[in-house]
């Protein structure tokens, strides 16, 4: 294995356990020092649940921190790749996203992507996280459903980063983004169709 290969391997593992570290339930420790995220609300780590159990300051933070596991991992990485290195950068951000979702420290059993995917492609591409965004956010404001907001947002991932132009890597690492973050609203999806979904904040408005 020559020094680039060795180099790329040990920033894809450093990315997965920085992805792995639990900022929700830190977050929640932080805030209430009883509190056991896993435990309340939906029993997800994730900002959402972080918002509706501890109030929207501390789900504002949660998404900071879990967005940051991605910038953080692929501004070091970025340091020691060279900048065309695509495939590499593309290997990191994925293991930051996989280390969100299946975290070592918590037997496996994560958040469902969205603020680890964020943080990703705000880094790779921040015309794309722009797009998503602004779909985002136009979907919550309309329906207050954070999860079918997440779910377009998923949708259009690699369709504005294909449209973009960014790298095949890029591209690749969008596709296996976005079927995962469905795949983990898979509960949310039955939930919406079903209309037991809960919703998030006032109404339009209000």
């Amino acid at each position: 294995m020559d020094a680039s290969w060795l180099r790329g391997t040990l920033l894809v593992l450093f990315g997965y356990l920085l992805g792995s570290v639990p900022f929700g339930i830190l977050v929640a420790k932080a805030f209430d020092r009883e509190l056991d995220l896993r435990k309340a609300g939906s029993g997800n780590i994730g900002a959402t649940n972080v918002a509706r159990t501890l109030g929207r300051g501390a789900g504002i933070l949660t998404l900071a921190f879990d967005a940051g596991k991605g910038i953080l991992a692929l501004a070091i990485a970025r340091q020691f790749l060279d900048p065309s290195a695509h495939h590499w950068l593309a290997l990191v951000g994925g293991a930051v996203f996989l280390g969100h979702i299946f975290p070592v420290y918590l037997r496996f059993r994560g958040g469902k992507g969205v603020a680890a995917a964020l943080g990703v492609v705000l880094f790779l591409s921040p015309e794309t996280a722009f797009v998503l965004v602004v779909l985002f956010a136009a979907v919550l404001y309309f329906t207050r459903f954070v999860s079918l907001a997440s779910l377009c947002a998923a949708t259009g991932l690699p369709v504005a980063m294909a449209f973009l132009g960014k790298s095949r890597h890029y591209v690749t690492l969008a596709l296996m983004m976005s079927f995962l973050v469905i795949y983990t609203h898979r509960e949310n999806i039955h939930r919406l169709l079903s209309g037991q979904e809960s919703r998030f904040g006032p109404p339009p408005g209000k």
